[in-house]
């Protein structure tokens, strides 16, 4: 492959993943999808409707990832999600951090980037404070800290990997591929019926979310691990993942992509700090969601109550940035890119983050009856 032909690639990458993000980004702010949105209409009122939506989009991108992998175009182990070592306290610690803060913060990264689209500027707070906690959790202060204390407690696991296909395959016998078709079928089958069971699983709102917003994280993974792979560089002549921050395939996920956005932005003119396929997913949420909003008359700019306000978001900001990278992903980067790898420590990092809002709600509740 020439460098003609690899720059025109990389721009096909590229094009694609923003496509997929204004598809995200309209479908998020029409259907209403969020995480912790799902995780407070049942803690508060006991409603499961958001969480449906949710589990079904799990559903769908574990369907669609482990197809593939059955049929050997993507290897979970190329992934940032199912190395063979798992940092299993840093998904721990890092997830009860993010799940607290995506509470304080009214959303998580994602969600963030949602209402922003909507005219919300107590995200576009958020957003900045969100990024440059996670850029000195990747690269500063914070990142010596989480280096030296939770991530270097760590287990080497026996297998290639540590998504179930491959742990199945080191114990058993045969290949990670053979596997992951049967078990991807087994989890998202079972989940999936889960969501349709209840009427309330077949609302137009919980399809078009669940079933939109799993295939938009699909899709991502066939852009980055099939369409962006080339198996030798010209130049390294080594296999590469095209427009990635972490030279492995890549789906969606909103905390890093949040950090690398703000550094494009501020070293513009260096010109080695070149567009990625998550800081363009960025960009695309927020203008897809932004084109729902105009068009159904729904955008408004909103602004911080007062000073208790601004100090949760702040918090809940600072608390995401700082455990979305110790975590390796957020709700959308481990609860759904990297749960449909099926990778044990995105199923961990997603209970904790999920424990933390759970906590962070319950705190909130404490507050509100303590004051009364």
């Amino acid at each position: 492959m020439s460098d003609a032909e690899l720059l025109s690639l990389g721009t096909q990458v590229l094009w694609a993943a923003f496509g997929l993000g204004l598809l995200f980004g309209a479908i998020a702010q029409r259907t209403h999808f969020c995480t912790m949105g799902a995780v407070a209409d049942i803690v508060n009122i006991g409603d499961w409707s958001r969480m449906r939506m949710w589990v079904l989009a799990i559903a769908v991108a574990m369907l669609g990832f482990n197809a593939m992998v059955a049929l050997g175009w993507l290897r979970a182990a190329d992934s940032l999600y199912a190395p063979p070592l798992w940092l299993w306290l840093s998904q721990i610690v890092g997830g009860l951090m993010f799940g607290f803060g995506m509470v304080l913060a009214s959303g998580c990264g994602s969600k963030t980037l949602v209402r922003i689209g909507g005219g919300n500027l107590k995200s576009l707070m958020v957003f900045i404070v969100l990024a440059l906690a996670a850029f000195a959790t990747l690269k500063g202060i914070t990142a010596v800290l989480r280096v030296n204390t939770v991530d270097s407690v760590r287990w080497a696991l026996p297998a290639a990997g540590q998504d179930l296909p491959s742990l199945v395959a080191a114990a058993f016998g045969g290949s990670a591929a053979q596997h992951a078709g049967w078990l991807g079928l087994l989890f998202g089958g079972a989940l999936a019926a889960w969501v349709l069971m209840r009427s309330e699983g077949r609302s137009p709102d919980v399809l078009v979310g669940g079933l939109g917003i799993g295939g938009v994280i699909v899709a991502a993974w066939w852009v980055s691990g099939r369409l962006g792979f080339v198996p030798e560089h010209p130049q390294t002549l080594e296999p590469t993942f095209l427009a990635t921050n972490s030279q492995r395939m890549e789906a969606f996920s909103f905390v890093a992509p949040l950090a690398y956005s703000v550094d494009w932005l501020l070293f513009f003119s260096d010109k080695t700090k070149l567009l990625t396929q998550g800081i363009v997913i960025v960009a695309g949420v927020v203008l897809g969601s932004a084109a729902v909003a105009l068009v159904g008359r729904s955008f408004r700019w909103e602004g911080f109550r007062g000073v208790e306000d601004t100090a949760n978001h702040v918090v809940g900001a600072l608390l995401m940035g700082i455990g979305g990278v110790t975590a390796l992903g957020c709700t959308i980067g481990q609860g759904l890119s990297g749960v449909s790898t099926l990778s044990i420590g995105s199923f961990v990092a997603l209970a904790s983050i999920i424990a933390g809002a759970v906590g962070a709600l319950r705190w909130q509740v404490w507050r509100i009856e303590r004051q009364a």
